[in-house]
């Protein structure tokens, strides 16, 4: 019979897999890495492959073979069925004794708190928050973009200043300098130039997400069309985040507000004072802070919380990821 961790800890997002395999002491054993995990592009068998060869990894390295109990923290687990298909698919892997399937922004809110009470904002590519209690209740948004009500993310931001750009160099919008940055980002000299790169796809699709720096770098110069959309999505963050402090009962609470992803991370100074300030007036009791902590640890944490290890364990496994 192969030696058993205490948790097997996954933070699964789009682009990376990061797995921690966690000992009862609360040492980290081993880790790993693999691609990314995207169950509607793939399925959900080719997303558990790729999922496996991180696990698998870390297993071999920890010299173990399972865990007691799987915490996962999963990109695209943004309903209670698609938890539930998630879950069953790990726990045929016989990864662990028992499985628990969150969404992967629940990894970064518990990273940044030391008991699970607080409210997450993650803007990356795109946007999304959750909120949760030590009693175990929850806050969340589906997060699915347009059709689930969000603004903003990365993508979302490079689309508004691609749009707005566009109808500024044909006269249909206001001026800005959006629409001379953005073509060249790409060595291109109008943004007629680059519609034309983007819809012949001589621009990867991919690449528009090169454009949110841009964007920001235009704000920082003090162009008012690039500056209100960066105050646009401060006040998106800032009524998600309320809206989750309402939910959870927090707004009269001193709570946790965790600011996390790559938009949020660059710590650009205009949206981040734009959220520190609305905050203060719509949720004054609101701490907000900025992240950076791995997300696996999150997803370890929450592990240990699962299993109910004592204070001590939680703090060893900090350590690990915050000398």
């Amino acid at each position: 019979m192969g030696m058993t961790a205490r948790v097997l800890a996954v933070d699964a997002g789009n682009s990376k897999t990061d797995v921690a395999v966690v000992a009862a002491d609360g040492s980290v054993l081993a880790t790993a890495r693999a691609g990314g995990f995207r169950p509607p592009a793939v399925g959900v068998e080719q997303a558990m492959d790729t999922l496996a060869e991180a696990v698998e990894e870390a297993f071999s390295a920890a010299g173990v073979t399972a865990a007691d109990h799987v915490s996962a923290c999963l990109a695209n687990a943004d309903f209670p069925v698609e938890e539930e298909t998630l879950a069953a698919a790990l726990h045929a892997r016989a990864w662990g004794t028992t499985v628990e399937v969150r969404n992967d922004t629940f990894a970064i809110l518990r990273a940044g708190v030391t008991e699970p009470r607080g409210v997450a904002v993650v803007c990356g590519a795109g946007i999304n928050c959750v909120g949760m209690r030590p009693d175990g209740r929850t806050a969340r948004f589906p997060a699915l973009g347009r059709i689930s009500g969000d603004w903003g993310g990365g993508w979302g931001l490079a689309e508004e200043a691609l749009w707005h750009a566009a109808r500024a160099e044909d006269g249909r919008g206001a001026p800005t300098d959006l629409a001379h940055t953005l073509p060249a980002h790409f060595g291109l000299p109008t943004m007629y130039a680059l519609i034309e790169s983007l819809h012949l796809e001589r621009i990867e699709d991919i690449r528009r997400h090169e454009l949110t720096p841009v964007l920001f770098a235009t704000a920082a110069s003090g162009d008012p069309v690039a500056r209100s959309l960066v105050d646009r999505l401060a006040d998106e963050v800032v009524a998600m985040a309320t809206v989750a402090l309402a939910r959870l009962d927090l707004l009269e609470e001193e709570t946790p507000v965790l600011l996390g992803g790559s938009v949020l991370a660059a710590r650009h100074p205009q949206l981040i004072d734009a959220i520190r300030d609305l905050l203060a007036s719509r949720a004054p009791k609101a701490a907000p802070s900025v992240v950076t902590a791995s997300p696996v640890l999150g997803a370890a944490l929450l592990g240990l919380d699962a299993v109910a290890a004592p204070e001590e364990v939680h703090t060893h496994l900090r350590r690990h990821f915050e000398p």
